[in-house]
Parts: C-alpha cells; structure tokens; sequence
C-alpha cells in the first residue's frame, strides 16, 4: 500500500493541461516576430505540401505575429454576450452546454450596430505606425468589422499589408506593379494549347457565380478571369479548380466599396469607379486570394485530400456534439460529402448571402487558421442549426434537398454572430483534445 506521501507526490506531478481546457494568458505579448508552433498533424501536411505556393514571401511582422494564438478570453465573452443577448430578446434563458446545440429562432430586433469605439479603435490601430497592434487588431476584428475600416483591415489580417504604415505605399505599389507584370508575361497564353483548357473552364464558371448583378458586368468579368487564369498558371499544383472562383467575390466587393456607396454588396456597380482604381483593386484582389488560398492549398490539389479530410473531420465531430442527428443522416443513408463538400470547396459562400460571407471573413481572418481550421467548427454549428428540420425530415430525397438548400436568404450580421460564437465553443471544448473526434 502506498503511503499517503507518495499519492500526494502522485496527485502533484499529475499538472498536465486538461484537454479543452482554456488556459489564462500570463505573459506578455512578444513585441518581436515569434516562430508559430507546431499544433497538429493537419498542419504539418499543409506546411509539407506548399510546393507552388509563395509561403513566407513577405517578411512582415503581422506574418510573424500570426501565429499567436488569439485571447480566449476575449473571444469567449464575445461569444457568450452574443448568446445572452440573443436569449434575453428571445426571453429565454441563455443556452447552456448539451449534447446538441437546439435550433435558435431569428431574433425580431434589428442587431445592435458596433459601438463608436470598435470604429476608433480600429482606426487607430489600422493607421498605426509600429509594428505591434496585430494581436489587437484580431481581438477587434473577431467580432466585426466596421464597413469604412474594412478594406484596408483585410488588407492587414491577410499578410497583404505590414503592420507599419510608412511601407504600406511601397508594398503595394511593388506587389500592383508585379501583378500587371504577370498579366504582361502570361495572359495572352490563354489561348495556348497547352492553357486552354483552364480559360474556357474559368469563362464557363463565371458567370455560374453569384451575386448576378455584380457577375454580368463586362469589367467585372475581364477582370476575375485575368486574377483566375493567373492564379492557375502560377500554382501548377492545383491548376484552377471550380471553387475557387467563388473566393475572388469577397475580397473584390470589399474593396470596391472603398470607393463606392452601395446599400447592399450584391448591387454593386463598379461603371463609375476609374480604370486607375479599379486596376489597383484587381491586383489587390489577386493577391489577398493568393494568401487566403496559401492555408488551404490542399483543398484545390489532385483528388482534393484536404476537403476529403475535413468532410471527414465534420462527420467525426457531429457525431460526438449531436449523436442523434448524425445517427439520423445515416439511418437515411445520407452521406457528408453529397452536402458538406461544397460546404468546404466554397467555404460555405453557397450556402449564405454575401453579405454573410464578409462577416463570416471578418472572423475567420482574425482566427489563427480560420479558413482551414476555425471552418471545420463553424460547418459543424451549421449543420446542428437545423437539426429539428434535419430530424423532422425522413426521406432520403427530402433530407438531401433540404441540406443543399438551407433556408439563409434572409440571415444577417446577428445570425452570423450567433453561428461563430456556437463555433466557438465547440472549438474551446474540442480543438485542444483531437482524440473526442473519435468515440
């Protein structure tokens, strides 16, 4: 029998992190570029397969600042205020931690617009001149962002831009300039034998995207057919894969309402904007795509393993937070990738207006790894959203139809907030414990 000394020595060397658990942030933030950390396997086969991706070619501070992990405790009183608040306009109590996270009913209120200081504190930090705000500005940015700073925020959440605003101007003047040169050496390929086949796939699938007021105008087309066959040519890889296409929209929408006043993004109309600008915006475009398209270069390469992987991921994950719907899907044999491959490909632009798209960018951008890792969370409060019409619904075709066509036309910026901050919480209870995938 042990003694009661040696269980007390037992008990104390036993200080290992719990899995999920949320560990305070003690130390001061590093005002010097840190190494990211190597935090998975995932990880490790994206960083193994950059062959023809730029990785690492701007040496900027926010590039090295990246890979800080954001505060969680930040993040976690903005999501559990986004929840109270939703259950205290409901009157409803707020929604506590269960198997299955129930279905929430659209809240009547217009949403709460962002205080006046979100709007000054974003500026301050966008106009800063040090290197130092890129963890504050992911911590303001997590929750939204204003519209008039959001152009040049993107800009600097996706490495485009340094930190520094004294090098912004000859950053984007070389990048602009390199861009054209692009243009200049390779897009009259395009009706080459050899490249052929990837512009016709390319003006095939344009005018398929959406929203349509903004595709069938002539400027707007040349112009996303240049940064896509572009794209293609220099990531042999991949090559251009349909899905891709979809990823232009955000970013050129954004930046054009720099310029523009448009009530809503799906009517803009750029026929009044400058040749000069709208140039500098489509070299802006390309390059921001080039960085999101740098964390999820798996996705697009041959037989698409890291869309196969995270489909597989989302059923893993469903089937330990909602059991009864997953065991639903498969009674019904309907299979995650007939629904959540698209959900992947097009990072869920399919399923939600556009103007829900750039909210949802507004965090996935202030996420480390947002759009290959924070998505995987985000598709699985998605799908538990509807588990009353899922569970409702008992036929095949019927489940299927209803998957692939999500009732969202209507969602706005309060629906958006509630799917993260859901997102959230199944990452703080499940991120840090890979082996809860698995029962």
């Amino acid at each position: 029998m042990a003694s009661d000394g040696a269980r007390k020595q037992f008990w104390k060397r036993s200080n290992s992190k719990l899995p999920g658990s949320l560990l305070k942030s003690t130390a001061k933030m590093p005002t010097t570029p840190v190494k990211a950390k190597r935090v998975s396997t995932f990880q490790e086969f994206e960083s193994n397969t950059s062959d023809a991706w730029d990785a690492g070619e701007d040496d900027d501070e926010l590039l090295a600042m990246a890979a800080e992990s954001l505060n969680s405790e930040v993040v976690m009183e903005t999501a559990n205020r986004v929840l109270r608040n939703h259950s205290q306009r409901q009157g409803r109590p707020t929604l506590q931690e269960g198997p299955g996270l129930q279905q929430k009913p659209r809240p009547e209120a217009e949403p709460p617009s962002p205080p006046s200081g979100d709007l000054r504190l974003v500026k301050s930090v966008s106009e800063s001149h040090t290197s130092c705000p890129a963890e504050e500005l992911r911590k303001l940015s997590w929750s939204g962002i204003p519209k008039p700073v959001r152009p040049m925020t993107w800009k600097l959440l996706s490495g485009y831009l340094p930190a520094n605003v004294d090098r912004r101007p000859a950053t984007l003047q070389r990048k602009q300039k390199e861009y054209f040169a692009f243009i200049e050496h390779y897009y009259d390929s395009r009706n080459d034998e050899v490249h052929q086949d990837t512009y016709r796939q390319i003006h095939i699938d344009i005018p398929r995207m959406s929203p349509e007021a903004l595709i069938l105008q002539p400027k707007v087309t040349e112009i996303f057919e240049r940064i896509l066959f572009i794209w293609a040519i220099r990531h042999p890889a991949s090559g251009y894969v349909q899905g891709i296409n979809d990823l232009v929209t955000p970013f050129f929408v954004v930046f054009i309402c720099e310029y523009i006043e448009a009530e809503e993004v799906d009517t803009v109309d750029v026929s009044g904007v400058p040749a000069e600008v709208l140039r500098n915006i489509e070299a802006d475009t390309y390059w921001c795509m080039s960085k999101l398209l740098d964390g999820i270069q798996d996705n697009y390469t041959f037989a698409q393993p890291g869309i196969q992987m995270k489909v597989k991921m989302l059923e893993e994950l469903v089937s330990r937070i909602d059991e009864q719907v997953h065991r639903h899907l498969d009674q019904h044999e309907v299979r995650y990738l007939q629904f959540a491959f698209r959900w992947m490909n097009n990072l869920l632009m399919r399923e939600v207006p556009l103007r829900c798209t750039i909210r949802l960018w507004d965090t996935y951008q202030s996420e480390p790894e947002g759009f290959s890792h924070f998505h995987l969370y985000v598709c699985a409060a998605f799908l538990v959203r509807w588990r009353k019409e899922i569970l409702e619904e008992k036929d095949f075709q019927e489940l299927l139809l209803f998957l692939q066509n999500l009732p969202t036309a209507h969602w706005d910026d309060e629906d958006i907030s509630l799917l993260l901050a859901e997102a959230y919480r199944l990452k703080f209870a499940f991120a840090d414990a890979p082996n809860h995938y698995k029962k």
